[in-house]
This record gives C-alpha cells, structure tokens and sequence, in this order.
C-alpha cells in the first residue's frame, strides 16, 4: 500500500527517438532520493500512449532494476483489450509490483463493459490493479463497489474531478469492503493535483500523483508537508505563486500537462527528449514562463524552510 507523494516519472527519448535508459535510470535516482511513496513507470506523464511493447518493457525494466524494491513500481496499461492484457503480462515479466489500468481506446462503454474490460486486464496477469476513473472510463458507485471486491483490484485513482460522484464511489466502495479486511486505496489523480489536494481530503482520500515530483521535487515535498502539518497559509502560498500559475499555463495548449513536465525536467539539467506526436514540445514564450514560475516556486520553499 502507498504513503506519501506518488513519482510518474516521464519516459526520455534519444536524439534518434529511441529510450533511453540511462536518462531514465538517473531521472528515477533523483526521484528516489527526493523519497517518494511509490513510483509509477510508463503511464500518463511517461507516455503510455506513445510506447510500442518492446519500449514499455525497457521502460518497466530499468524502473524495477532502479528502484530496488525500495517503493512499489507500478506500470501503466490500457488501450484496445488485447494490448492492455499484453502489456499487463510485459509488466509482470519485467518484475512490476502492479498495474495503473488506464481507459480502453476512445470507445464510449457502459459500466458493465468497463467493469468486464477491468477484470479481463486484471486476470491476464498476477498484479494488483488501480483503475484509472478518467476520460471516458467513469464508474458509477455501484460497478466501482463491485469491482473493489475482485481480489486484483485494490484503489482507483479519480482523473475526473467530480467530487460529488468520487464521494459517492468513496462510500460505496467502503460500505461493500467493511469487515472484509480488504485494503483498498483511492488516489487523486487530477492534472497539477497539488490545486484540488485539500478539497480531496474533504471526502477522504489523501494519496495524489504529483507531476511537479518529476521537475521540482522540492517544491512537491514542501506542499506536501505543509498540507500534512496542517500548514493552511504555506499552501495557500504555495497553490496562489506556483501551481495555480502553472495550471494557467498548463491549460494553454492539451497535452501541456505532459509536455511541460518534460519540458520542466530538461530545465533542471537532465535532457530526457522532447514528447511524441500526437504532443507537442511547450513553445518559446511558454519554456520562458515555465522557468520563471519553477524559480518562483523555489524561491518560495527556501523563504518557507529559512
């Protein structure tokens, strides 16, 4: 079970487009060493979508053989039902300690469909499965109640931001649990999670994915122990002079929210590549506002921690 921030660390590319471990295995060292909860290889922010089987596997490869066993490593599936329980079997070849199963492909499904296409992934391999509640795969309270007794499923990271349908999840799925002795986590898996964490909180679920881990650890770790010690005014800080104006710019552009992490992570010194079409690299003007506002925030953790 995870505690503390969650690390998506991205996926580096060469000048040639290939993956490139080395980058990879270094960018998870400085993860590692910033001490986060768990770390989750190959998912959104590392570009799932843009991985073919052997580069997923290399990927998931170099996570576990970084990591060490030091914090579970999760790896993201999903896509047409074939290739997520192919890429679910890759994982547990390369040695994941589980799976974040994110949405089947464009389809639009009824509950009853998500809820098969979930057991189908989950029973390819011997993980543990998250289920991704994001796009257009959005459970209602009684299929993610169900889906919560199967023994592979064991949380559901929210992408949504329906906090009214989330609490309802939320309950149901504690209701239909209670006295089971099941262990079952909810994630807030929201863009820039940082702005929504204290309105998460407010229904009970306190774990979140941090994109800014993969860029500016410090400034993750310094919102996080102030949300922890109840730090109202070094939140409010921290969301009013950085992640609301990186939310700003993040929302310029769709695909930013991966795009600039990369973009922010070449900007502290490690080149992991640009992003893959369909994405789009951040342009000019945006690395310029992405810098200032990443110094800000630093500049804000060292006055806070003075």
């Amino acid at each position: 079970m995870f505690d503390g921030v969650l690390f998506f660390p991205v996926t580096p590319f060469t000048a040639s487009g290939q993956v490139d471990r080395g980058v990879l295995a270094e960018h998870l060292r400085r993860g590692l060493a910033a001490g986060p909860g768990g770390v989750f290889v190959a998912c959104g922010t590392g570009e799932f979508h843009a991985l073919d089987p052997e580069e997923y596997g290399e990927a998931v490869r170099t996570a576990v053989e970084t990591v060490a066993g030091r914090v579970p490593v999760f790896a993201g599936t999903g896509g047409p039902l074939p290739m997520a329980r192919r890429y679910a079997r890759i994982a547990q070849d390369a040695g994941a300690d589980g799976l974040l199963l994110l949405p089947p492909y464009l389809v639009q499904a009824p509950a009853t469909g998500l809820a098969a296409y979930t057991r189908q992934v989950a029973e390819s391999s011997d993980l543990p499965v998250i289920v991704y509640h994001r796009s257009n795969a959005r459970f209602d309270a009684a299929t993610a109640a169900e889906l919560a007794r199967h023994d592979k499923v064991i949380g559901l990271k929210d992408g949504v931001g329906d906090l009214d349908r989330l609490s309802r999840i939320v309950t149901a799925v504690r209701h239909e649990l209670a006295g089971t002795g099941k262990r079952f986590q909810f994630f807030n898996g929201m863009p820039t999670a940082e702005v929504t964490v204290p309105a998460y909180r407010g229904i009970g679920v306190d774990l979140y994915s941090s994109a800014v881990f993969c860029f500016a650890p410090e400034i993750s770790n310094a919102f996080y122990q102030a949300v922890e010690k109840g730090d109202a005014h070094t939140v409010e800080r921290l969301q009013r002079e950085f992640f609301h104006p990186l939310v700003a710019l993040r929302d310029l552009v769709p695909g930013y929210a991966v795009s600039l992490v990369k973009a922010g992570v070449r900007q502290r010194g490690l080149e992991v590549g640009g992003v893959r079409a369909p994405l789009v690299d951040p342009a000019p003007e945006h690395l310029d506002a992405l810098r200032r506002i990443t110094d800000a925030g630093l500049a804000l953790v060292e006055d806070t921690t003075r």
